[in-house]
């Protein structure tokens, strides 16, 4: 079962599971989510932070026969965990792990503990007791989110106060970093229950728009170290995504980490580290461990695309992706217009 149907790259991952074998069921809370439809079966349920969302899954789970779970949205993380109850293999880090990464502002803290190399970061209920001084501009963001929504950069201290008041956010709900502006990494990191870290495929990001749109596998070592240390500190005995930008020395600085499969993992399989297809079958049997075999210069360009598929597995779902128009009433036009004749 794989979530998040409408996110940008879920449809690829659908199809690149049913090619290797397996029968894949999607979800998502949209019904126009592509994915949906190119799945074996697509179901909606609810959002995924809502008290209605585990027992529908559950539901589902037991329904479909369902083996492993593959979650791709924050929001699902803390309560998906719980289907491992049932027998159910989800594809996630440990539980701990998820949750410190899900608290921006943890997990910098226990990064900076461990010895792993962050921006300076403070709440913004922090400011100006205990401030530091940043050169080349601030990042005020989140807690918690995802996607890049809410995050603002700005150039001087003296901006904080206004575009905190304009965030929404309590003050002790918004993080404060310093801006490191050296090239940024989106790393996967793939680890399973054994705590062994199988490879590190770190790829430079070329343009960034809420994902990844375009990006290039580089072998740094640096970052690889950087990540592998991570694993080894947090134990997120599970895949995850480090995201980081280099700084000024070309040191690595981890801004982020997304306890689950990154946006980029197709990239990673095109490098050659199938991740996400690789786990599955460990997770649910004895698939081999993956090699850290992989190729540099891969680059990736994220674009629309159009599959096709028979009208009887369209409508096999039993949803639709056209907007619901029963019961919508017609406007009454009023009375015909008056057109006058004329004699001959």
């Amino acid at each position: 079962m794989v979530t998040t149907a409408g996110s940008a790259p879920t449809p690829g991952t659908i199809l690149h599971l049913r090619a290797q074998g397996y029968r894949v069921v999607a979800t998502d809370v949209d019904p126009t989510a592509p994915g949906l439809y190119l799945a074996d079966r697509g179901h909606l349920v609810p959002p995924g932070d809502s008290e209605a969302f585990l027992p529908r899954m559950r539901a589902l789970c037991a329904e479909e026969g369902a083996v492993a779970v593959i979650p791709l949205v924050d929001e699902e993380l803390l309560h998906v965990g719980g289907l491992a109850e049932d027998g159910v293999a989800v594809l996630l880090p440990l539980p701990e792990f998820v949750a410190t990464c899900l608290d921006k502002y943890r997990l910098m803290r226990e990064l900076d503990a461990a010895g792993i190399g962050v921006p300076r970061t403070r709440l913004a209920s922090e400011w100006p007791t205990d401030t530091f001084d940043a050169e080349r501009g601030l990042v005020v963001k989140p807690r918690s989110g995802r996607g890049s929504r809410g995050v603002r950069i700005i150039d001087s201290v003296d901006d904080l106060a206004r575009v905190v008041a304009e965030s929404g956010h309590p003050a002790d709900e918004l993080i404060v970093q310093e801006r490191i502006t050296g090239p940024e990494y989106t790393v996967s990191v793939v680890a399973w229950r054994d705590g062994g870290v199988q490879a590190v495929v770190p790829k430079e990001v070329v343009l960034k728009q809420g994902v990844t749109k375009y990006a290039v596998t580089r072998r740094n070592e640096a970052v690889i170290e950087t990540c592998r240390a991570v694993q080894e500190s947090l134990r997120a005995d599970g895949p995850f995504n480090v995201q980081l930008c280099l700084d000024e020395s070309g040191t690595p600085r981890v801004f982020e980490i997304n306890p689950r499969f990154s946006s980029t993992s197709a990239l990673t399989a095109a490098a050659g580290v199938d991740e996400i297809a690789g786990l599955v079958g460990q997770a649910i049997g004895n698939g081999p461990r993956l090699a850290d075999d992989w190729r540099e210069g891969v680059t990736m360009v994220r674009r629309w695309t159009d599959d096709f598929i028979d009208e009887e597995q369209f409508t096999s779902h039993g949803i639709s992706p056209a907007p619901a128009t029963v019961g919508v009433p017609v406007r009454d036009p009023g009375p015909a217009p008056v057109v006058p004749v004329t004699g001959r």
